[in-house]
């Protein structure tokens, strides 16, 4: 069974956050005004997609 199950997981999450943080920073700013003018979708993006490389980085190391 040669698949780690980190590499499809971390690559899902690598993905929704990288959509996550792009959104935060290309899309409109108005809607931050009820979060206090916090950019939600930007800092989550970036929490996902660090977790994500978490996951990806050591399955990565382990094939070799």
């Amino acid at each position: 069974m040669g698949l780690d199950i980190r590499l499809p997981i971390g690559g899902m999450f690598i993905f929704i956050g990288g959509m996550l943080t792009v959104y935060g920073l290309l899309g409109p700013q108005q809607i931050y005004q009820r979060s206090l003018g916090l950019n939600v979708n930007f800092w989550w993006g970036l929490v996902l997609f660090v977790f994500g490389l978490l996951m990806v980085i050591p399955a990565w190391r382990r094939r070799r």
